[in-house]
């Protein structure tokens, strides 16, 4: 039986078309089970519309805090037996509790090579340092934000000609990459989250795994 998925998102959803994209191309072994969205308007809403995958909005709006709201959340994601919690362009700040209840089954990319530029504005960042290398990075969640065990990375190497939103759109696209392949390494236990660290092909990894690679 296949691992199902439950892909949280806010906006235009182009990494779960990369997951949609990749399941249909049979290189992930794995059914999105769910998409559930905080934002109504999120356009990755009419992607799971389109890909005939159940969809949700449930809106912080309507929640007195983020524990009232997560609780929603979580209260969803287990009416459908989930393996694993993909956030993508989710945005917003997990609780403790969310994280407790669903422990090493939620997966977060983040545009840097963390720990480098945690939290927004990675692309400026390192331009502005004038980093040789920057990318991508996916990761466990914890409570610490953009904090959480390292899985994987994906690189490229800047140069001074290279603007915020060149970068931008490189990094997307070894997001596109990246996550769906991670996560078919999870789905087939070749890449396994153990108490005393994160194993690949049954060794402890001591840093995050490279997977790709592109100049800009």
């Amino acid at each position: 039986m296949k691992k199902k998925l439950a892909i949280l998102i806010s906006g235009s959803g182009s990494n779960l078309q990369s997951f949609i994209d990749a399941i249909s191309e049979n290189s992930l072994q794995a059914e999105i089970a769910l998409v559930l969205s905080n934002n109504a308007d999120a356009y990755g809403l009419e992607r799971a519309k389109l890909a005939g995958i159940k969809n949700l909005v449930i809106s912080h709006t309507d929640y007195e805090s983020r524990e009232s709201f997560d609780e929603a959340l979580a209260e969803e994601i287990k009416k459908h037996s989930i393996d694993f919690i993909i956030l993508a362009g989710f945005m917003r700040i997990l609780s403790p509790d969310f994280i407790n209840q669903f422990k090493d089954k939620i997966l977060n990319i983040h545009p840097s090579l963390l720990p480098k530029y945690p939290g927004l504005h990675t692309h400026r960042r390192a331009i502005e340092n004038a980093d040789e290398y920057h990318g991508t990075s996916i990761h466990l969640v914890n409570e610490e934000l953009d904090g959480g065990p390292l899985i994987a990375q994906a690189h490229l190497k800047l140069n001074v000609q290279n603007d915020e939103a060149e970068v931008m759109k490189a990094v997307q696209k070894l997001e596109h990459q990246l996550y769906p392949a991670v996560v078919n390494l999870l789905v087939q236990d070749k890449i396994r989250i153990k108490a005393d660290g994160i194993y690949y092909d049954n060794k402890k990894i001591d840093k995050p795994l490279l997977l790709g690679k592109e100049i800009i």
